[in-house]
């Protein structure tokens, strides 16, 4: 899953995707590099970040799946806890709704896949992203969010959604110290035993720069990849990315090594 923010300040690329021309022709250029699916959003979920209204966000993405006339070269995931934007995102030929919020900020945002056909990923978060990173406490931070997320898995299946349909994320950085966010990796089959597929996003966050004392997040190459490798190797369906194609080459001779197609 490649990553397109179409927003001004997102962690690690904020602003060079914001104009429509530069969105699309990174799409396009994920696509041709070997992303299934890239993941577009116009509000930045990083720690600290300042909530974006939904008919913004419509206002910055509009063009974008204007330009791309209802035939993405990619399947398209909507990055967002807003059902409007959702919505709109779907008509325009998105496929998956990725809510950070796992369906709780706006209820309805779930009742909109299952009606719509729509695949969701259901992620993990401590609060919200403006106040997630203050002092996050576990008791078991596994079981804890594997608990978490095989709730919001069941009541999605209860809206309808199909159990193929459900895509489960552990929430790295999210809500997480450095400690939880090793421990959520290690004790990823915990996460894959609840049956759905799962998502990890390790790409360039934070913990990267703390392990490898890396405080450019373009300087995060090997980490990131480090981090996609291990999470496959744990039985992780996707991994969200913003280097595609080091990723791909990455898995690609990983898995060969391992006898396993990862396209």
């Amino acid at each position: 899953m490649g990553i397109l923010n179409v927003t001004p300040d997102s962690f690690s690329d904020g602003g060079r995707h914001l104009a429509t021309d530069a969105a699309v022709a990174h799409l396009r250029a994920m696509a041709r590099a070997g992303a299934a699916i890239v993941d577009v959003g116009a509000e930045s979920t990083r720690p600290g970040a300042a909530r974006v209204s939904g008919p913004e966000q419509r206002r910055r993405l509009e063009p974008v799946f204007a330009a791309l006339r209802g035939d993405p070269p990619v399947a398209i995931s909507i990055d967002t806890t807003r059902a409007e934007v959702a919505e709109a995102a779907l008509v325009a030929g998105a496929s998956i709704i990725n809510d950070v919020s796992a369906g709780r900020e706006e209820p309805e945002i779930l009742d909109l896949a299952a009606e719509r056909g729509a695949g969701v990923v259901l992620m993990h978060m401590r609060g919200e992203p403006g106040t997630m990173q203050e002092d996050p406490r576990y008791d078991d931070v596994v079981g804890e969010v594997a608990a978490f997320l095989a709730a919001r898995a069941a009541h999605a299946r209860d809206c309808g959604i199909a159990p193929s349909a459900i895509m489960l994320d552990p929430g790295i950085g999210f809500g997480k110290t450095l400690a939880h966010n090793l421990a959520l990796l290690r004790g990823l089959s915990r996460i894959v035993e609840l049956g759905h597929p799962v998502l990890v996003g390790i790409s360039r966050k934070s913990m990267l720069g703390a392990l490898t004392d890396r405080p450019s997040v373009q300087d995060r190459l090997a980490g990131s990849l480090s981090g996609a490798l291990a999470a496959v190797a744990a039985g992780a369906s996707v991994v969200r990315v913003h280097d595609v194609r080091d990723t791909v080459d990455a898995l690609a001779v990983w898995g060969a090594i391992h006898g396993e197609e990862t396209a």
